[in-house]
């Protein structure tokens, strides 16, 4: 098999973007690093189209590997034909390569292999070649013995002989794929109850059918968990009577009255005891890794959209972890994310110290001079709400608080890594700083929780955790590079992230830092233990130093490419110290969304006019020549022209705001035909859920999403969206609101 030929017609792109993309792959290049300096290369493929690349490269050079094995084996036994050989090289999947290797695999003992051993294999051929003249327990009779493996009657030599037919009829290879595909086509998925009387979140399956070929991947996931918590009985309903006229059809060759009904008989034996139950196992496994895929890839979109959250950067921020029994943990933390001051207070049953509580905050707001407060969402969120709602209501002070999602903080509060970084807090106070710091800089914060902790995803504990976890971490890995690091704040969990860093390289930087001082310039990386070239390569350009010796050591343009960038600066008039106002400019945009205006004086002034037209300036250059003349791609010049433009810019600025608030809802204040604005937390496969300020997230269900037909949630939402939503009910004893997008005039 041509792998590349294979993997440019699955991504259809083309063969030599492939080829360069697996060159790039086995010379030992990240994925973030291959899509972001090597476009020319491969013909800009992204994040999302290597990984993809990668995955199947993975997965064809196995079923290459495991071809060969197959053939080696079943040469090594003398049976390998021509056409088996080509059978099995032809073949795109380890299910079709593991069909045709059954016939040949080591078997355990099987009534077939007993049979074989007491001598029935030519009563076997007998019958298959279906020319009897006479009852077959008469030909039988002549393989009733003694000895070491005795046949002690006709019909026992008779059944072995249908035992061997059996299991010759279920290793054919061509039948198992074209039931397997009838099933697919023709089967239904049917679930019942084990207990029809219990309550449970199964009901809807306690009676339940639906075509194999329709059935949604969010449905195998809950039928799977129903099976394994023994609520459900799940089983593939196939179109037996169409595959045993199938079978019939291939094995049967004439009307012989004595082979036929034997020959009928085998074959039901076949399917029900052997071809069956491996297909209805094949076919849900196909479903669920289908499912998996599916709600993996949901999974990571939403991870995605969690973690390139913008920052609130620039504010002091009050991480609220809320609790009942335990008291409320506090946790001050500057503009910078240094944690000031912790508290504990008890405004929640069973103390209800509510003045008491609001006496410590009001200090703490005045001496820290607070900006916003994060508060968890989990237990007593609710009370805490209100509490603070009353708080913001008391003071003069302008502050605002959100409601975040606090999935993982506890996991890790109670971590290593938390325990090295606040070593000494209790893991209420770790995980009240964590929540305060998620809203600061989700990214930095939230990378150090295993991304199967962050509840944005649906059934990901009932799937394939190593698929899940790999998945995950390949897209945190793309959105750290995406967004970069300061390479002199960066924590270690950060570091890990970036394109060929490892763990032990992670910690050598940060005690690097430690011991020698900031960096000055990327080039210092290079001092850093196991750091050697080709990791200094892979990461450099996702560095990033805003204060240092090289101000284009703040941009993601790659040393590498830093002569071309100068040369691109002088023939603009400018040179490199020139970046340094508009770094400056950008920063303070970033921080605060004002545009700045730089004094209009001196040398900054001067400085200042340059930069300011420099967008006019590149948009009128001639790519295709001026690349040329610098040695470089069009696309390579085009990404340090847009960096010139406005370096070191955060592509988290793209994404929606977060939603502060300074006064709450509750579920008895919504009534239908409200129309609120809410936040987008998690994207599953048949809707999304909405926070919409009342401590239970609404449902848009998918049909309520658009009016236009989508085949997913995520073709008209993405998690951190905000949203505008109108109520359409509310079922306050189940705590469950359904919304609609597809907002109508009040009435």
């Amino acid at each position: 098999m041509d792998i590349c030929l294979k993997i440019t017609e699955e991504l259809q792109v083309q063969k030599w973007q492939v080829e360069a993309a697996v060159k790039l792959i086995d010379e030992g290049n990240t994925i973030p690093f291959i899509s972001r300096y090597r476009k020319e290369a491969t013909g800009a493929l992204n994040d999302e189209q290597l990984r993809n690349l990668y995955e199947r490269l993975q997965y064809l050079r196995n079923l290459e590997e495991k071809k060969e094995q197959v053939l080696g084996s079943i040469e090594e036994q003398g049976l390998l034909t021509d056409e088996l050989r080509e059978k099995i090289l032809a073949a795109e999947t380890m299910v079709l390569v593991e069909d045709l290797y059954r016939p040949y695999r080591p078997k355990r003992k099987t009534r077939a292999s007993v049979a074989k051993a007491k001598g029935l294999q030519p009563l076997a051929d007998y019958i298959c070649e279906q020319n009897a003249q006479a009852p077959l327990l008469e030909e039988a009779a002549k393989y009733v013995q003694d000895g070491d493996n005795p046949v002690e009657t006709a019909e026992e030599a008779l059944q072995g002989a249908m035992d061997i037919i059996a299991e010759s009829i279920s290793d054919n290879a061509d039948y198992r794929k074209d039931i397997r595909e009838t099933t697919m086509r023709e089967g239904v998925i049917a679930s019942s109850a084990k207990d029809p009387e219990a309550q449970s979140v199964y009901e809807m399956y306690y009676a339940f059918e639906e075509p194999v070929k329709k059935i949604a991947g969010h449905r195998i996931l809950a039928l799977n968990r129903g099976e394994a918590e023994k609520m459900l009985t799940v089983k593939v309903v196939a179109p037996v009577d169409k595959i045993l006229l199938y079978l019939e059809k291939k094995t049967i060759l004439n009307e012989n009255p004595y082979t036929k009904p034997v020959l009928q008989e085998t074959i039901a034996d076949s399917y029900d005891r052997l071809i069956a139950p491996a297909i209805e196992r094949e076919v849900r496994n196909e479903l669920t890794e289908k499912a998996e895929d599916g709600a993996i890839s949901v999974f990571g979109k939403n991870l995605e959209q969690l973690l390139l959250q913008p920052p609130i950067a620039g504010k002091v921020v009050l991480g609220w972890d809320p609790a009942f029994r335990t008291g409320c943990k506090l946790a001050v933390v500057d503009a910078t994310g240094k944690v000031l001051d912790t508290k504990v207070i008890y405004p929640t049953a069973p103390q209800n110290k509510v003045q008491e509580a609001k006496a410590e905050l009001k200090k703490l707001i005045d001496k820290y001079k607070v900006d916003v407060i994060s508060v968890g969402n989990g237990t007593a969120s609710r009370e805490s709400e209100q509490v603070i709602v009353e708080l913001l209501k008391e003071i003069s002070r302008p502050v605002q608080y959100i409601i975040v999602n606090e999935a993982g903080a506890s996991v890790y509060s109670a971590s290593k890594l938390a325990t090295e970084e606040f070593p000494n807090f209790d893991v209420g106070q770790r995980s009240a700083a964590s929540i305060a710091r998620r809203l600061q800089d989700p990214l930095a914060e939230l990378v150090k929780i295993d991304p199967k902790s962050i509840g944005v995803g649906q059934y990901q504990h009932d799937m394939n955790q190593k698929k899940l976890g790999e998945a995950l971490s390949g897209v945190v890995e793309d959105s750290v590079n995406r967004v970069g690091v300061d390479l002199n704040t960066a924590s270690a969990p950060l570091l890990e992230y970036i394109s060929g860093i490892t763990k032990t390289i992670a910690k050598n930087i940060v005690d690097y830092r430690e011991k020698n001082g900031k960096f000055k310039n990327r080039a210092q990386l290079l001092n850093v233990a196991k750091l050697g070239p080709k990791a200094y390569e892979q990461c450099a350009g996702f560095m990033r130093i805003s204060d240092g010796d090289n101000p284009l050591d703040a941009t993601s343009v790659h040393p590498e490419s830093y002569g071309a960038a100068l040369q691109l600066l002088s023939k603009l008039g400018l040179d490199k110290n020139d970046i340094r106002v508009n770094f400056a400019k950008n920063s303070k945009n970033d921080s605060d969304n004002t545009v700045e205006k730089v004094p209009n004086s001196g040398e900054n002034s001067s400085m200042t006019s340059k930069m300011t037209g420099i967008s006019k300036m590149l948009s009128s250059l001639d790519k295709k020549s001026l690349a040329a003349e610098l040695g470089i791609g069009e696309m390579t010049l085009t990404d340090i022209m847009e960096e010139l433009k406005k370096p070191a810019r955060d592509p988290r600025e793209d994404m929606p705001k977060p939603i502060l608030r300074s006064d709450v809802l509750e579920m008895k204040d919504l009534k239908p035909g409200m129309i609120l604005k809410g936040t987008v937390r998690n994207v599953i496969d048949f809707g999304a859920f909405v926070d919409i300020g009342v401590h239970q997230d609404g449902l848009v269900h998918i049909s309520q999403m658009t009016e236009r037909y989508i085949k997913h949630p995520l073709e008209a939402v993405r998690l951190g969206d905000i949203v505008d939503v109108q109520v359409l009910s509310v079922d306050e004893a189940k705590k469950r609101i359904s919304l609609t997008m597809k907002i109508s005039a009040p009435n």
